[in-house]
């Protein structure tokens, strides 16, 4: 049997590509659907081939995780896109999209686009607030090609998705960064041109060995109810050297006295509009469970 990754699935076929660079079309064996399981796009398999280019998936590798939008299994990182201005960060928006990346335990890049448009220093600011928090953030140029290298050098040997609002200009880095698939470029929403047929799941694009990203934006649903309110300041990386020192072991980090986060956020350790940020999404979340 042979390993490989699934790229592209279409009515039933599944286009395995296999170590050594080959595609391979592929059936799955009749036991997954009697078990009710769907091979996934970014799905590590062993298949066995009956023809030189055909084979039949005989087994899937325990997924990492799995995303429902875009239906993608084994996503190593997410490419968070916004714009300098053009439009404005909403600081919100940004820490909700990762809160959702952290609850799939996938880590998370910053990258700010529209350098061009960089007028009062925004991107100073976010590098200052999330590096604080462990996450990489970069900034890019997309319409110049500026930070499209060192973008490119965090996407090799990962799958990795792309998320953000409209307008930032997700599709023009993605067509930057590949040429296999052109995205139009729109201000409200982006899709991609393709032939007759269209997939049902996404499709991962191979930019390099062992190198892939998804084709479409993912993370455009940004409701976070399904977060327990005990569980959000686990999706708070900054938190984590602070989780399990403060005074009550059932501290929220909210009215608590006594709590290491709180202090820490004082002190300047954490940033204080990352913690403001924890405050506000945590209320949101009890405030709606209030309401069921």
């Amino acid at each position: 049997m042979q390993k490989g990754i699934i790229i592209k699935g279409i009515s039933g076929f599944y286009y395995v590509k296999i170590e050594e660079g080959k595609i391979i079309e592929c059936k799955a064996r009749g036991k997954f659907r009697n078990n009710n399981i769907t091979p996934i796009v970014g799905d590590r398999v062993f298949i066995e081939l009956i023809e030189e280019d055909k084979g039949i998936i005989k087994e899937i590798i325990p997924r990492k995780n799995l995303l429902i939008r875009p239906l993608v299994a084994n996503i190593d990182q997410a490419v968070v896109v916004f714009a300098c201005k053009k439009p404005d960060i909403i600081f919100t928006l940004l820490d909700k999209i990762l809160i959702q990346i952290e609850s799939y335990n996938i880590k998370a890049i910053i990258c700010i686009n529209k350098s061009d448009l960089d007028d009062n220093n925004m991107f100073d600011k976010v590098k200052s607030i999330y590096e604080k928090a462990g996450y990489t953030v970069i900034k890019t140029n997309a319409l110049k090609n500026e930070g499209i290298d060192d973008l490119k050098s965090l996407l090799k040997d990962k799958i990795s998705v792309f998320a953000g609002p409209s307008g930032v200009g997700k599709s023009t880095i993605f067509n930057k960064i590949q040429n296999k698939i052109k995205m139009e470029t729109q201000d409200i929403s982006s899709k991609v041109k393709r032939g007759r047929h269209t997939t049902r799941h996404a499709e991962l694009i191979d930019i390099d060995n062992n190198t892939f990203i998804a084709d479409t934006p993912g993370f455009s649903n940004l409701d976070i109810s399904f977060i327990e309110p005990k569980n959000l300041q686990y999706m708070f990386l900054e938190f984590k050297d602070y989780i399990g020192k403060c005074k009550f072991t059932s501290c929220m980090h909210f009215k608590e006295t006594g709590c290491a986060v709180k202090e820490a956020a004082h002190n300047g350790l954490i940033s204080i509009e990352r913690y403001n940020a924890y405050i506000e999404i945590l209320e949101e979340i009890q405030n709606n469970r209030r309401k069921r």
